[in-house]
């Protein structure tokens, strides 16, 4: 079996040792592995499959003899470096949105369109964790009847925002329980037993950056502009697994029975939904797994050919490191790397 040389930029972070994690479950066919990060974090030791590795400091030097890159750091160092890991050979697969809506950059998730994928030009950009989820659920659904409006609700995780967040809210809740005053510095309110319906910046237009991710990626997955999408994205005091109420607009009418069924069928979907018998996804039950799990299915009292669902994953696995891995997966298998 041949071997692949892999660098992970930002391996220190969440992302990046969960994509480790995801490698070593997976048996990613590894040659060697290159971890790397910014000069705070070099020097660090991550363990990984019964040993320890060094973090380095990552450099226009780094990516020699690189097949392929993970880019898990932020927007500004896949600017600068992804093109340099590029140049000398590697295909670096990018989480951060530096090149997301790039028209020669494929947005990729392998279970919805895994062909766009061969297009790339040396890069490939895995989409927002709220974003993936959504569109795995989706695009069965859309297959089959062609979705024509989404209206998404989401309830995500802190864990979304990094290492510091999930302190934070460690911290807030200790505080708030013992009666102190809260100190906060990564949210701009206080997110111990609070719901915050802000995440990333405000555009002119009222809706956040966050919101504005979920429809312009979702669009260009399917490769439908025409499809109307209303979201409205919340931060809320949970540590892993981001939760998604959707409502979907089709063409043709499907039943709840029908949509249950054609998910049931669909590649990283789990469906669990028995809401008589307290059974639907929950955060706390997909935390480490790597499916999309839908339940709630329901047909729209007021709207013809409307669906409701509810959707839920982990943000840190498929919403960012399964979803990485599985693109370098494909990449490997149907030999569209550089090399």
């Amino acid at each position: 079996m041949s071997r692949y040389n892999v660098a992970v930029v930002g391996a220190a972070g969440l992302v990046g040792t969960q994509i480790l994690k995801v490698m070593a479950e997976r048996r990613f066919p590894l040659g060697e592995l290159c971890l790397l990060a910014t000069t705070r974090s070099a020097g660090r030791r991550i363990p990984f499959n019964g040993r320890e590795l060094v973090v380095q400091e990552t450099t226009v030097n780094s990516f020699d003899d690189i097949d392929i890159a993970f880019f898990c750091a932020s927007k500004s160092a896949s600017r600068e470096l992804a093109p340099v890991a590029v140049s000398k050979g590697a295909v670096v697969i990018d989480k951060s949105n530096a090149f997301r809506m790039d028209p020669d950059v494929p947005l990729a998730v392998p279970e919805v369109n895994p062909r766009a994928i061969a297009r790339h030009k040396g890069i490939v950009a895995s989409p927002n964790c709220s974003t993936i989820q959504m569109v795995v659920a989706l695009k069965p659904l859309h297959d089959a009847a062609r979705i024509k409006r989404i209206v998404v609700s989401t309830y995500q995780a802190v864990s979304g925002t990094g290492r510091d967040a999930l302190v934070e809210l460690e911290d807030q809740s200790k505080e708030v329980l013992e009666g102190k005053e809260v100190t906060r510095s990564v949210y701009p309110h206080q997110i111990a037993f609070n719901v915050i319906p802000h995440i990333d910046a405000f555009d002119i237009n009222g809706y956040s950056g966050e919101e504005m991710k979920m429809v312009r990626e979702t669009q260009k997955i399917f490769e439908d502009e025409s499809i109307s999408i209303s979201p409205t994205t919340v931060r809320v005091p949970v540590y892993m697994g981001h939760a998604e109420s959707i409502m979907i607009e089709t063409e043709k009418k499907l039943s709840a029975e029908a949509a249950r069924d054609i998910l049931r069928d669909a590649p990283g979907v789990v469906v669990v939904d028995d809401p008589g018998n307290g059974e639907y996804p929950m955060p706390i039950d997909c935390a480490g797994r790597d499916e999309v799990f839908v339940g709630r299915v329901r047909e729209d009292l007021f709207c013809e050919k409307g669906l409701l669902l509810w959707v839920v994953a982990d943000n840190l696995r498929k919403g960012a490191a399964t979803n990485a891995v599985q693109i370098a997966e494909y990449l490997i298998q149907n030999d569209l790397l550089a090399r």
